[in-house]
């Protein structure tokens, strides 16, 4: 019973996080309505996978290695936030190209989707301090000495929770009344997304500090 109240305690703690608007959203939205279904929900598996790493990292205990290293910390919100700058000014700088007015599907390619993979989980792991917010969790709802199976739960309990939120929004922001707003409006959607991508990479990198920093 007590594994399973840490479990459901666990479910809706990353639940809050995981809804909540940052850089990974604006990148799920984007995706999906500028490239469409398929690429963003490659990206959202890819947000999945981003998770799970968290929650490795968190589970064998690595996020301690940052803790007792602040200067491997800071670098990695330094580098983090120079991530998310440097993908808010692509998308700012893309904010006049023009996309087709169709709805017609187009052609998926593998390498299509190998990228938007690979971006969402850049984009998911561009935040080191996600890895901390975990692993706070993990100790105040995981008992001392947890098995392998309830690790194991967790594991897929994160892929299913990044994942499946972010193909929700891949759905919602992929249909076609979303679309169709945003091909109106694109030029001044794309400085949108780009300027809180900038801002919000400036201010991961600017206002980085130590774990135990106040």
């Amino acid at each position: 019973m007590s594994e399973l109240l840490s479990l459901l305690g666990i479910a809706g703690a990353l639940a809050v996080g995981t809804v909540t608007p940052g850089p990974s959203f604006v990148m799920i939205a984007r995706t999906a309505v500028a490239a469409g279904r398929a690429d963003g929900l490659a990206a959202s598996i890819g947000m999945g996978i981003g998770g799970v790493t968290f929650t490795l990292l968190a589970l064998i205990g690595l996020q301690g290695l940052m803790l007792n290293l602040p200067l491997l910390y800071f670098a990695f919100q330094i580098v983090g936030g120079g991530y998310l700058i440097y993908l808010g000014l692509r998308i700012w700088r893309g904010a006049t190209e023009a996309l087709p007015e169709t709805l017609t599907p187009r052609v998926v390619s593998r390498h299509s989707l190998a990228r938007a993979l690979v971006l969402g989980l850049a984009t998911q792991l561009s935040n080191p301090k996600a890895a901390i917010v975990y692993a706070a969790i993990f100790a105040a709802f995981l008992p001392q000495g947890t098995t392998l199976e309830i690790g194991s739960l967790i594991v897929v309990l994160v892929f299913i929770l990044e994942t499946g939120w972010y193909a929700l929004v891949t759905l919602a922001m992929s249909a076609e009344g979303p679309r169709l707003a945003y091909l109106r409006g694109k030029s001044w959607i794309d400085r949108l997304a780009g300027g809180v991508m900038i801002s919000l990479g400036l201010r991961l990198a600017l206002y980085a500090e130590s774990p135990g920093g106040g």
